[in-house]
């Protein structure tokens, strides 16, 4: 049962106090003063719900602030209760909304639960933040009257037709993309909620970007989960950091900058979350001429809307759809599979690569298996990467068990090491002329066995020959045509990381051309 579900008992005395409250009667006239008094208690009321609110969210994401949290909000709800009963023209009609406002999240986040207690592994109703007012936060971002998003879904052909895509032909790619994406969240989320924008438009941008896949780079050069242009990633602090990485890549880092980038965007756009969306793909330029030009008209006027290429046309629709599905899965029948995504830290007891920690995890608890996790989840490495033992990996509580239990040694450990080392260009045959090989006894019948190449009898060695020396370890070596760097370090026993720094190869891509000479430094 999630720890969230104890808390509700909590709230018990809350309702018994209002309800026996609510039945006293209340003065009809207040002075300044008592009004004042009235208005602070309300006030500290809906502080204390919010507080709340946000306390079931880190319950939900395993964070130990959530539940200290949420007894202090309730803690505070005690106090203006008891304060409201002794404040003359208190009502607690307002207090008991509150209430039941709260009582109903409790609710709709206790649905995911079946009969016997456990997890049914799907989401509630209003989706994964179901237990903040994530479609309100979604409709406020969309208009003022905040009904603007629920009219844009059930009246707006084109983003019907975007639901209709992401059920049928994609549904394969959202599903995807929301397994992609849990891994990620505890990265992601919280750079949109410190900037006041809702989950559910992070989830449509990632799920249209790149389905989750951190590694993405499109033909035009955009690249990372949520695909930033190099000039428009640089402006917002993203590219090299000085060790051969381009944080383009880094799920923290942008979804910072894509946080940046749409407030900014909605800042010159009149708060329009769809122009600032076609911004996001069109051109930040395009948008703004565009937008100046018509007066500031809505996306979907025909005059706004035929000055944007078809692939901005498609693009706006198809994220917010893919937001609106985020925020009601069972009401059309997605049932989204739930990961267990608590993160904690890997640490290698021996040298491995991404490739070779996915065949010995397993799939346990996964429909694919962890390596799309484990890359999203560092973008630094390569999956054939060989990473040296003592290398800590960001995975999750889960892998960190599975790794213990299968790849340190045994079986699978040892079968993952030999089809990860495998080397295809042994299965190759090569032929050419045949030699002679002397023979050095007689066959069955007593005779002297004949040489395969010419049948003529072989003469008989004296002595075995002497065992061949072990040839000398080589300084350098001339990389093949088709051969990595990895290829070169597990030839010869080396770290890739180590190998790379001595020939100044940048990471994470750790180019090498054929021809080129490597020093082999830290080979064994």
């Amino acid at each position: 049962m999630p720890a969230f579900s104890r808390i509700p008992g909590a709230l018990a005395p809350l309702a018994a106090a209002l309800a026996l409250y609510s039945l006293s009667p209340q003065a009809a006239a207040l002075s300044k003063r008592d009004q004042a008094a009235v208005d602070a208690l309300n006030q500290r009321m809906q502080s204390a719900e919010a507080r709340y609110q946000s306390a079931l969210v880190k319950i939900r994401n395993a964070d130990p602030a959530g539940r200290q949290d949420g007894d202090a909000a309730l803690e505070d709800m005690e106090d203006v209760i008891a304060a409201c009963m002794k404040q003359k023209g208190c009502q607690t009609n307002t207090l008991l909304a509150a209430y039941k406002r709260l009582l109903k999240a409790n609710a709709d986040a206790s649905a995911s639960v079946d009969d016997d207690g456990e997890d049914a592994g799907t989401l509630d109703s209003e989706g994964l933040a179901a237990d903040v007012p994530e479609a309100a936060r979604a409709a406020a971002l969309l208009s003022a009257d905040g009904q603007r998003f629920v009219k844009m879904v059930q009246y707006n052909p084109a983003v019907q037709a975007g639901i209709r895509r992401w059920l049928t032909d994609m549904r394969g790619s959202l599903m995807q993309s929301y397994d992609n994406y849990q891994y990620m969240r505890q990265m992601m989320w919280p750079q949109f909620d410190r900037a006041g924008l809702p989950e559910a438009l992070l989830f449509g941008i990632m799920a249209k970007e790149s389905n989750g896949k951190v590694h993405v780079t499109s033909r035009a050069g955009a690249a990372g989960p949520l695909q930033f242009m190099f000039a428009t990633g640089k402006r917002f602090g993203l590219g090299d950091d000085g060790s051969g990485f381009d944080t383009r890549y880094d799920p923290r880092e942008s979804s910072q900058a894509a946080a940046e980038y749409l407030n900014e965007r909605l800042g010159q756009l009149n708060n329009s979350i769809e122009m600032s969306l076609a911004a996001y793909n069109g051109g930040e330029g395009r948008a703004l001429r565009i937008n100046n030009a018509s007066g500031g008209r809505n996306f979907w006027d025909e005059s706004v809307y035929n000055q944007f290429p078809a692939e901005t046309r498609d693009y706006v629709p198809m994220v917010v759809a893919a937001a609106w599905l985020f925020l009601h899965p069972r009401e059309y029948g997605l049932n989204f599979h739930k990961v267990d995504a608590k993160p904690a830290q890997l640490r290698l007891s021996r040298p491995s690569s991404i490739y070779e920690l996915t065949i010995c995890l397993g799939s346990s608890g996964t429909r694919e298996g962890y390596m799309r996790a484990l890359r999203n989840l560092n973008p630094r490495y390569q999956a054939d990467t060989y990473l040296s033992a003592g290398t800590t990996l960001n995975a999750t509580v889960r892998m960190v068990g599975l790794y213990n239990r299968w790849c340190l040694q045994g079986k699978r450990a040892d079968l993952a090491r030999t089809l990860v080392n495998s080397d295809v260009a042994s299965a190759i045959v090569r032929t050419g002329p045949l030699t002679v090989v002397p023979s050095t006894g007689s066959g069955e019948d007593g005779t002297l066995a004949t040489t395969v190449a010419t049948g003529v009898p072989a003469p008989a060695a004296s002595a075995r020959p002497a065992p061949a020396k072990k040839p000398a370890k080589p300084g350098s070596y001339k990389v093949r045509r088709g051969e990595t760097l990895t290829d070169v370090a597990q030839k010869f026993q080396c770290d890739t990381k180590q190998l790379a720094k001595a020939n100044g190869i940048k990471a994470p891509r750790y180019m090498v051309k054929p021809g080129q000479t490597l020093k082999l430094a830290g080979c064994g």
